[in-house]
């Protein structure tokens, strides 16, 4: 895919040959990817993007609600397009990785009201539940 027919997303600030590259590279994968490991597919393509615009450019698409990011135990953070619209959470294998999106209206009341009893505003939070998905447990 040519980075420059590669769907842009809506990004604060110009569209740059650097941002374009990035998420084309993106969109051509189906799982979560380090920004070191993104750098390197970038690289592998030929393309000239600095590590620190890699960076950037997954902080700003985060922020953007663009990209899912997960923190594993290594501490790496993790990313890839947002397939759900709406605010969700995460079920990841600690063997394979798989993700699985989930909802879940009952955090969200949780969330709410323990923020309103502390005297917090605009809370934020992400969940992730890690376990062993149905092959993996199968295999071990």
């Amino acid at each position: 895919m040519s980075v420059e027919n590669a769907y842009t997303p809506p990004v604060r600030g110009r569209s740059t040959r650097q941002k374009r590259a990035v998420w084309a590279a993106l969109n051509s994968l189906e799982d979560f990817v380090s920004a070191q490991d993104l750098h390197r597919i970038l690289e592998n393509r030929g393309e000239k993007v600095s590590l620190a615009t890699v960076y950037r450019v997954l902080q700003t698409h985060h922020e953007e609600g663009l990209l899912d990011v997960l923190r594993p135990d290594d501490g790496e953070a993790i990313y890839r397009l947002c397939a759900a619209e709406e605010h969700h959470h995460h079920l990841v294998c600690r063997v394979c990785g798989l993700a699985v999106e989930f909802e879940a209206p009952e955090v969200e009341t949780w969330t709410s009201e323990l923020a309103r009893k502390n005297g917090f505003t605009e809370v934020q939070h992400t969940l992730e539940v890690y376990g062993l998905c149905e092959k993996c447990a199968a295999a071990s």
